[in-house]
């Protein structure tokens, strides 16, 4: 275990084996740090904030303070739940759940970059890739394998679908479904082809899963006519959870289909060429 001479490490805090603690860090006595973590300088953890083994923690990272709610009352039981093998940047902020009991939770292998923002009870899955300056309001859930470009920001109580790709300074109110590409304000342009791909779904799959998607955007109808749809034939469970996840979308509903100016030049040189 290192822990410098400056750090401030409350005694009753539970530290795992071959813990580093830089220097000026503040460590608070519900906090439990797991096996061969680090925290870096002038991070700060306080309340009851729970890390699993080979975490790391940059400079000035904030994680376990009060939630940005005004009706929140400071002695609220609540807490952050954090896996194991996460990367949390300069700067990141996480704060805890709002209501007695509640948790705002990351899972495993994450990788949170500078200055990314976790409001309340936001709830992040696994290999989630949050970049710079993001901003997530309280409630938000991540599913595994999302990515979330530099600046965006989601409104409380939204949902980002599995490897779904948000790209950078878009702002997001409604849900985000699984293996699409959202970007501007809350419109979707098209599948994350490349990401399937790597992720190894069989050619199958993924065919299913764009059947789906162009049942979903593309077919006019709307989406109880979608799910009706659906719901009449057999999918892979890749797809089947697309739509799944479209069927729980909360009151605000999901990203709308936009076709970019770009991808239409596109498609009609392809066509053209005979290649679609």
């Amino acid at each position: 275990m290192k822990i410098h001479s400056t750090a401030i490490v409350d005694r009753h805090a539970q530290l795992g084996h071959d813990v580093e603690i830089g220097p000026y860090a503040c460590i608070g006595g519900e906090v439990s740090l797991g096996d061969h973590s680090i925290v870096q300088s002038h991070a700060v953890l306080e309340g009851a904030v729970n890390l699993g083994s080979d975490n790391f923690v940059g400079h000035g990272a904030i994680i376990g303070t009060w939630p940005q709610d005004l009706s929140f009352d400071p002695k609220t039981r609540s807490s952050v739940r954090i896996g194991a093998r996460n990367v949390l940047r300069e700067h990141v902020t996480i704060h805890r759940g709002t209501a007695e009991e509640s948790a705002t939770s990351i899972g495993d292998d994450n990788y949170l970059m500078a200055g990314a923002h976790l409001g309340h009870n936001c709830c992040i899955a696994n290999k989630v890739i949050i970049a710079n300056n993001c901003l997530l309001g309280g409630y938000v859930e991540v599913e595994d394998g999302a990515f979330l470009g530099g600046g965006c920001v989601f409104h409380q109580h939204m949902r980002v679908g599995r490897m779904a790709i948000a790209q950078g300074l878009s702002a997001f109110g409604k849900d985000i479904p699984p293996f699409v590409m959202a970007a501007e304000r809350n419109y979707v342009f098209g599948l994350n082809v490349v990401g399937l791909r790597r992720s190894q779904f069989s050619a199958a799959e993924r065919d299913e899963i764009k059947a789906a998607f162009k049942l979903l955007y593309l077919s006019g109808l709307n989406t109880s006519q979608v799910l009706a749809q659906a719901g009449e034939r057999e999918w892979s469970s890749a797809a089947r959870a697309f739509f799944d996840f479209v069927a729980a979308a909360k009151k605000r509903g999901i990203c709308a289909y936009k076709r970019g100016e770009e991808q239409k030049a596109t498609d009609g040189f392809l066509s053209a060429l005979g290649e679609r």
